[in-house]
């Protein structure tokens, strides 16, 4: 509808055509309102002029009316900014279940995109016209922001943490992606360009040679790094088991219940030591140093991939990167409430 408002650019996503008339709200209020106190300050200023040196202002009284009508109107004009903010804020922060994956490693200054097949891309993003597709993002060195101006998203991306951000493009095209964060003397410079294709399209292009899937690459990983070793599935293994461990609740030595969602999984990879699973040891050493972001994300990929697809459906995010209790931990919380046992 305001796709022909030059000084936005298209709207080009699902959630684009809210946000846009939000925005248009927000500013036509401005305006209203900025006119409105202009105005009243020039009829004042020439009504109630002082006419001579000798003239006494006769006495005013207040009007209870024009009292009250200056502190509800604005008050309800917040209310529904407000509202329809918050409602907006959730609405566009949702996730939708059917969400692909793509994991996004931000750094100087460049951006490297890792579908599920295994595919990587830099500074170029393919994605099929209609399907929503959930980022999962993480900075090697400092803050960027990834920012597609016709998606209207726009999402911090920061060191040593996952954040999430999604869109669904509702039209084919080419479309820019910058980084909106000052981060470096080449900040400039990070630009990419996201590719909206057909599904047809997308298909074949997904489909291309490659040597394995991300969830391939971590299973390979994880052998080589002898994981497998400790992280057993039967009863005398030094490590809890993986197996449909993403999404679930895990309950710590502490006490403490945490979600075993991306930030979960990458934390016990590189400082396994924070947070020990109750019933085991901390013998598990630190990889730290020994994986790059893009290995410890083929991990997690792996680690997604033990569990049932109801487990791994992606959940509403919010912009603090925290993750709402999905539906496989609401069933443990519940397993355990009704008396049920721990994996561990």
């Amino acid at each position: 509808m305001l796709d022909n408002v030059p000084i936005l650019p298209e709207a080009a996503s699902s959630v684009a055509g809210q946000i846009d008339i939000f925005y248009w709200f927000l500013v036509l209020v401005t305006a209203v309102m900025s006119v409105l106190i202009a105005a009243l300050i020039v009829v004042f200023a020439v009504k109630y002029r002082r006419r001579s040196d000798t003239e006494i202002p006769p006495e005013l009284h207040e009007n209870k009316w024009v009292e009250a009508s200056w502190i509800v109107i604005p008050f309800l004009v917040f209310m529904v900014i407000f509202f329809w903010g918050a409602w907006l804020y959730f609405d566009i922060n949702r996730m939708p279940r059917n969400a692909t994956d793509v994991y996004v490693v931000a750094k100087q200054w460049m951006w490297k995109f890792h579908h599920p097949g295994g595919q990587t891309e830099i500074n170029d993003l393919h994605v099929p016209v209609g399907q929503p597709i959930r980022l999962i993002m993480i900075s090697q060195d400092v803050i960027h922001d990834f920012y597609v101006p016709e998606f209207r998203v726009h999402t911090d991306v920061l060191p040593n943490r996952y954040r999430y951000a999604w869109f669904e493009a509702t039209k084919p095209g080419v479309y820019n992606l910058f980084c909106s964060e000052y981060c470096g003397t080449e900040h400039s410079r990070m630009i990419g360009k996201v590719y909206v294709v057909e599904a047809a399209e997308y298909q074949q292009w997904i489909s291309g040679g490659v040597s394995g899937s991300a969830a391939e690459k971590g299973e390979e990983l994880f052998s080589k790094y002898a994981c497998n070793t400790c992280h057993t599935d039967d009863s005398s293994a030094r490590g809890p088991t993986l197996t449909g461990l993403f999404g679930t609740d895990v309950i710590l030595d502490t006490g403490e219940r945490v979600v075993a969602d991306e930030g979960y999984l990458r934390e016990s990879i590189l400082d396994p030591r924070e947070k020990i699973v109750m019933g085991f040891d901390a013998i598990m050493p630190s990889f730290t140093g020994q994986l790059n972001e893009e290995q410890v994300l083929q991990l997690i990929a792996y680690l997604k991939s033990l569990a049932s697809p109801e487990d791994s459906a992606p959940v509403m995010s919010t912009p603090t990167g925290g993750e709402a209790v999905p539906p496989a931990a609401q069933r443990a919380v519940q397993n355990e409430t009704d008396g049920g046992s721990d994996d561990e």
